[in-house]
């Protein structure tokens, strides 16, 4: 029996590599998940009485694109948040943003550029749908080494102007997961620069935007209104899942450029799956709402505090901009994770498991991603356990 080739080389995702890492050993302690990106903060009150309000919202099909309601009240967050006008017919909601992030690929990529292959950049590491969105449209996925030395963001600009010229689509993430690095106003108009001289699209990943330790991160839609780039060249991505601790709603948003956006809304209503109704009354209220966003950040931020308090003097150790993970230097990630499971109970991602090999060398090999997700106080117990055991 046949089948396709063009994922025979990606390796197990992470979490059920990370299973079979450690589940074969008992843990050394109270256990503490540190691993996934799963929000435990609370979710907002209104959730419930806006789904009991619309429980007959089930029994229709949903709109396709997002209801006008909730284009509206996405475009006046973009509108207060980045002081950019986008017009409803430039959005639309999405089914979970790694929906969009893949689907994206695949209504935007042509299937050569300047008669070549065309190419997908990625920073290395990375949220792995970018790969495989790029081997679907039998693109080549390029990875981009995201490391201390280019500000843990991907240097696209250095790389060769054969590769340049191919390139139809880069993927940028920012704060970016893992290292919680945040992409300056400078750095995104640099890479739209770059887009505009080799003919590519920058597709950004924001989903983590809401989440920040001193200021808000800046956006590239308001970069690229600034700079009155093509709005073609701009395709931007928004989550619920973080800003909003609502994980399970799978409720984004993406936002185009008038060409780019006709073709993601042709694509979805072939092979798409819109919101149901009812949660695309939750995400209206969600995005119309800023109080519950900045009471979880304010959370998040006292964990940070924690983090810094708890590695202070820990060589290596950076305090991300953004986001909330923390990447952590070891001597072998999988190794670090493995010792921590068995001595302590505290479990943790290898930063391998979010990389890929390229030239024998895996950038994420040297580290461990955790996640500071849960209650603050298991968090101070999870990263002191963590800290007496793999720098102690």
């Amino acid at each position: 029996m046949a089948f396709p080739e063009r994922f025979s080389n990606l390796p197990d995702y992470a979490f059920p590599r990370l299973r079979k890492l450690l589940d074969a050993h008992a843990p050394g302690g109270e256990p503490i998940a540190m691993t996934i990106g799963e929000p435990r903060h609370a979710m907002p009150e209104f959730v419930g009485p806006i789904l009991a309000a619309n429980l007959s919202g089930f029994g229709v099909y949903p709109p396709n694109d997002g209801t006008p309601e909730l284009l509206s009240a996405i475009s006046g967050w973009i509108a207060r948040r980045y002081g950019v006008t986008v017009a409803d017919d430039r959005l639309m909601a999405l089914n979970g943003t790694r929906e969009g992030l893949f689907n994206a690929c695949i209504a935007l990529c042509p299937e050569t550029k300047a008669g070549k292959t065309p190419v997908v950049l990625m920073p290395n590491p990375f949220y792995q749908v970018y790969a495989v969105a790029a081997l679907t449209v039998g693109a080549e996925p390029v990875y981009v080494p995201a490391t201390a030395a280019t500000g843990f963001l991907p240097d696209y600009g250095s790389l060769p102007k054969d590769v340049l010229d191919r390139v139809a689509l880069a993927y940028i993430c920012s704060p970016a997961n893992p290292q919680g690095a945040v992409a300056s106003k400078e750095y995104l108009a640099d890479l739209l620069a770059l887009a505009e001289r080799h003919d590519f699209k920058v597709l950004a990943d924001e989903c983590y935007s809401e989440i920040w330790r001193e200021a808000p991160p800046p956006g590239l839609l308001q970069v690229a209104a600034a700079q009155g780039a093509d709005p073609e060249r701009v395709v931007v991505f928004h989550s619920l899942s973080k800003r909003s601790n609502l994980p399970g709603l799978r409720s984004g948003f993406v936002a185009a450029g008038p060409e780019s956006m006709g073709r993601i809304r042709k694509l979805r209503a072939f092979a798409g799956a819109p919101l149901p109704l009812p949660l695309q009354r939750v995400a209206e209220a969600a995005w119309a709402d800023e109080a519950h966003v900045d009471a979880s950040r304010a959370l998040y931020q006292a964990k940070f505090r924690d983090a810094d308090a708890i590695f202070a003097g820990l060589q290596g150790y950076r305090a991300p901009g953004g986001g909330f993970f923390l990447w952590l230097p070891v001597e072998d990630g999988e190794a670090a994770a493995l010792k921590l499971w068995r001595e302590t109970g505290v479990r943790v991602l290898p930063g391998a498991y979010l990389s890929r090999e390229v030239g024998g060398e895996n950038p994420g090999r040297g580290y461990i991603r955790v996640a500071l997700v849960a209650p603050q106080e298991e968090t101070q117990r999870g990263l002191s356990r963590l800290r007496d055991c793999i720098y102690g």
